[in-house]
């Protein structure tokens, strides 16, 4: 099962404005935020809808970040703000998780929308860069070519998460070893953590969930 973007699904239209915040670093205040002990804070209310929005201002791309959420948050008023929209308001959250390692820095973003469909649907998307070789850094240049990661991450991923969840066998060797549920994660000195999505390995009900690889048990990283 992949869980469809919901930020790229719905943007489109005009931006939502905000003011920007007096004295508030750039970055923050492209997004209308109040910058505080190194962090963005950004809330916007209507009777459409909600949003809080939380990150830190020291990640080296900070202007990934920025562009992201951006874009989700404009589709998501725009949703709002359609005659159809159910159950107003609508709410869209966002927290941020900072890890390092000797050489990278890593930003994991939780995002919560309430649509007004059923079932609320929660994501992650994380930001990693080398600090040292200055580049964000992607799943694809994690490891060596033809190391062939997939075949140790996967085994352990599904263990964790069938165990973690007592849902034995609900994750197909097909999407298990599909490099494309591994974009999300983060970096330490010690391990990789994946991050997975609502709906993306496992069945919705069981929410998002993250596994901790150990690199002990990973090829070697070139980062």
């Amino acid at each position: 099962m992949r869980m469809p973007s919901l930020a790229a699904a719905l943007v489109g239209g005009a931006v939502l404005a905000a003011p920007a915040a007096i004295g508030a670093p750039g970055a923050c205040a492209a997004l209308g935020g109040v910058a505080a002990a190194g962090s963005c804070h950004v809330q916007a209310s209507d009777p459409a809808y909600t949003v809080a929005m939380t990150f830190p201002l020291d990640y080296p791309d900070e202007q990934a970040i920025v562009d992201y959420l951006s874009q989700t948050r404009e589709g998501f008023v725009n949703l709002a703000r359609t005659p159809d929209a159910r159950n107003h308001p609508l709410e869209m959250d966002v927290s941020a998780e900072s890890l390092r390692s000797a050489q990278t820095r890593s930003v994991v973003l939780t995002l919560f929308q309430d649509v007004g469909s059923a079932h609320p649907t929660t994501w992650y998307r994380s930001f990693t860069y080398d600090t040292a070789g200055g580049k964000p850094v992607t799943f694809d240049m994690l490891f060596a070519p033809d190391t062939k990661p997939l075949d140790v991450i996967f085994p352990i991923v599904q263990r964790e998460l069938e165990t973690g969840t007592g849902l034995a066998g609900s994750i197909s060797p097909g999407d298990g070893r599909d490099p494309a549920h591994y974009q999300n994660f983060a970096i330490t000195d010690d391990s990789v953590i994946f991050y997975f999505g609502q709906a993306e390995l496992l069945p919705s009900y069981a929410g998002e969930t993250s596994v901790t690889v150990p690199r002990s048990a990973l090829p070697p990283l070139q980062v």
